[in-house]
């Protein structure tokens, strides 16, 4: 760690929890939203299907965030006995972006064609990564994150958010804003809005929060 950052506190890992929130709750709620929508309904499956591939997207780059800045940083400054098990918890990253991919082929498939066949394949799929998914996280939660809270300061920790907001290729910002803030607690979402870039916080202001909220209520009605 270079002597500028040496002198920086300690990152608050426990903050990714609410992310992981973000991404079991999408996938556990699979059978419910995707499964719930009729034949042919267009409209309904547009709704549901846009959410899972902004939620999708927005795991493909807290993945590829924590392989390029975290994962490095800490095999090179934790115990090698520690470094083995970060290796080994960022390994498990294949099998999920195996599926992951499998998961959005098929949810853009159902999209397209709002079928019963394509919805219950998506459903099929979701539900896969969801066990895929979840059993990497409980590794990460249980293993990486209290390493990384040894090793790890608060400017580091930032650049994790960033790189997710900077490379977020999906097409509704302010519905990952949304998703990731109720998992907050008030403090917690002043801080995140201080630190957007004043474009993505205007943004969220007006009109991303109304747009989140009507959004939320479609999809959870």
């Amino acid at each position: 760690m270079s002597s500028m950052t040496s002198t920086l506190p300690l990152a608050d890992t426990r903050d990714m929890l609410g992310l992981h929130q973000v991404f079991r709750d999408a996938l556990a709620g699979s059978s419910h939203l995707v499964g719930g929508v009729a034949d042919g309904d267009r409209v309904r499956a547009e709704l549901v299907g846009t959410y899972y591939d902004n939620v999708l997207r927005l795991l493909h780059g807290h993945h590829e965030g924590e392989d390029e800045l975290m994962t490095p940083r800490l095999v090179e400054r934790c115990t090698p006995e520690e470094a083995e098990q970060v290796r080994a918890v960022a390994d498990m990253h294949q099998d999920v972006t195996d599926d992951l991919a499998a998961a959005e082929a098929s949810v853009t498939a159902w999209r397209r064609s709002a079928t019963a066949y394509d919805r219950d394949e998506a459903v099929a799929l979701l539900t896969r990564l969801n066990a895929t998914l979840v059993s990497h996280l409980d590794e990460e939660e249980r293993i990486v994150l209290p390493i990384a809270a040894q090793h790890i300061n608060v400017a580091e920790w930032g650049e994790l958010p960033a790189h997710g907001m900077r490379t977020f290729t999906g097409d509704k910002l302010w519905l990952i804003i949304g998703l990731v803030q109720e998992q907050m607690p008030a403090p917690a979402i002043a801080n995140m809005e201080s630190h957007m870039p004043p474009p993505v916080l205007d943004m969220w202001q007006s009109p991303g929060r109304r747009m989140f909220a009507d959004f939320a209520a479609q999809l959870r009605a």
